[in-house]
Parts: structure tokens; C-alpha cells; sequence
């Protein structure tokens, strides 16, 4: 992930109902959330809500899959580890050992 990748994704989760969603999509795991659903759980409106669901899309964090008439999305967690590598790419100056408490504590049992 390059700097300008990764500060979209910096961006797309500085905004409260964005924040919210991705959080929620988290939380829904492998099976998703629908759109309706989203809007339902975060009390947005769809049109809000389909806004900022592609500005998470855009940014690599969430990615959705049509269902018929409907949209499920999914955090896409590819793209968090992608966020997360660039951070820590360079952590403890090359020694690793130092970085493991860190990474063990954000470490997800899931």
C-alpha cells in the first residue's frame, strides 16, 4: 500500500457514519450486512448511506456482492491488513521482537 492508498483509507473512516458502518460490518463478520439493513441498525437514509458506503469501497475497506435486487457488503479485511502493514512496515527500527506485544494485542481471534 502506498501513502496516497492509505491516507484514502484515513479519510474514508474520519467520518462518523462511515466510522460507524465500517465498525458494523466488522462486527457482521463473513456473512455481511445488506444495505437496508445498515441504514436500518445506523438509522441513515439510503442515500446517505449508499454515499459513504462507496466512499469506504473506494478506499479498499468494504466491498459488496449482489444478492437479486438487494446489496450485501463486507468489511473487506484484506484491505484493513493492508492499512495496518502500512503502518507497522517499519516498527522497532527492523526488530521485529520488539513490535510483538503490539501485534499480538491487535491480533483477532476470529
Amino acid at each position: 500500500m502506498d501513502k496516497t492508498a492509505a491516507l484514502s483509507a484515513f479519510a474514508a473512516l474520519s467520518q462518523p457514519t462511515r466510522l460507524d458502518t465500517f465498525r458494523l460490518l466488522v462486527r457482521a463478520g463473513p456473512e455481511g450486512m445488506t444495505a437496508g439493513r445498515i441504514g436500518e441498525v445506523l438509522d441513515v437514509r439510503q442515500n446517505t448511506l449508499s454515499a459513504n458506503l462507496a466512499v469506504l469501497r473506494h478506499a479498499g475497506l468494504v466491498r459488496n456482492a449482489r444478492e437479486g435486487r438487494t446489496i450485501r457488503y463486507f468489511a473487506d479485511f484484506d484491505g484493513v491488513s493492508a492499512v495496518l502493514r502500512f503502518l507497522l512496515e517499519d516498527c522497532c527500527g527492523g526488530e521485529p521482537a520488539l513490535c510483538r506485544p503490539l501485534l499480538d494485542d491487535i491480533a483477532f481471534p476470529c
